[in-house]
């Protein structure tokens, strides 16, 4: 049953480390442990930590799981941490469309809709698009010129971070493209760092960096700090441009607590809200009725 499950994460490209101790001592060094202070917190002694990262000792199931929650490694890196220790993965990772999922995708759909008449969406991980409200679909539309019956696919198929940073998709109608840039950069950065070296977040980092003037943009993330000013807005705005309209919006990013369910735990609702009362009007005025 095991090698079953070696072969699958292979295929999917979750064994980012190819033994148990390369990948403890990746999360301990990305979390800014010791081998003292995670000994003490694990409750193991140094000796046998020190052990188990050069390879001369073997970790329990349990030890791995304790270990991983010391840490707070996400949990696809938990079951990619027990396949390197030769053990099958703990967290399930089920589809969308499962019916034990059926009661998350109700809260999600729900708070999609109570949204209204403002754009949101869900995503995973790696930022492709699984759901959104009717307001996110037509503002969607109408940034890229398609008709209103036009369908946008819920399967993942949209990346919504390469549709806002590819030139030619919604990049060129972000007045501040460089720090919106600089931001969901960031967002892939963090995946990519913690996925490990060969993840698909890594293979999308390098994709998005790749584009024309990314390098600008990636210099801003590196440097990424806060505005102190005392007169600057306490977020990021996204000012857009589009067939003569001006629009001034911010994020915020909702993600399920405590999960126990690999996709649940890596989807996140991205809500937009508007940061002037003109960018207010226009989606009451264009979405008002849309629920």
């Amino acid at each position: 049953m095991l090698d079953g499950h070696v072969e699958a994460a292979q295929a999917r490209g979750d064994g980012y480390f190819s033994d148990f101790g390369s990948a403890l001592r990746y999360w301990r060094t990305r979390r800014g442990y010791s081998q003292l202070r995670l000994a003490v917190d694990g409750g193991v002694s140094q000796r046998h930590l020190s052990f188990l990262e050069s390879g001369r000792a073997q970790p329990s199931r349990d030890l791995v799981l304790k270990l991983g929650i010391v840490l707070d490694v996400p949990l696809r890196q938990r079951n990619a941490m027990l396949l390197a220790a030769g053990f099958a993965p703990a967290y399930q990772e089920r589809n969308l469309s499962d019916p034990e999922l059926s009661s998350v995708m109700q809260a999600l759909d729900f708070m999609l809709r109570q949204q209204a008449p403002f754009p949101a969406l869900v995503v995973d991980r790696l930022w492709n698009l699984v759901m959104f409200n009717e307001p996110a679909a037509g503002f969607m539309k109408w940034l890229l010129g398609l008709p209103l019956d036009a369908a946008i696919p819920r399967d993942g198929s949209i990346n919504v971070l390469r549709l806002m940073l590819d030139p030619d998709g919604l990049r060129p109608r972000f007045v501040n493209w460089q720090a919106v840039c600089a931001d969901s950069l960031l967002w892939i950065q963090r995946e990519a760092m913690a996925d490990g070296p060969g993840s698909e977040a890594t293979a999308l980092l390098a994709e998005l960096s790749a584009f024309p003037g990314m390098q600008a943009a990636g210099q801003v993330a590196d440097g990424h700090l806060p505005n102190l000013d005392r007169r600057a807005l306490p977020f990021l705005p996204l000012t857009i441009v589009h067939e003569g309209v001006e629009l001034n919006l911010f994020t915020t990013i909702t993600t399920l607590g405590t999960p126990h369910d690999v996709t649940v735990h890596e989807l996140r609702l991205e809500s937009f809200f508007p940061a002037d009362k003109a960018t207010a009007d226009w989606f009451r005025q264009r979405f008002g009725a849309a629920t």
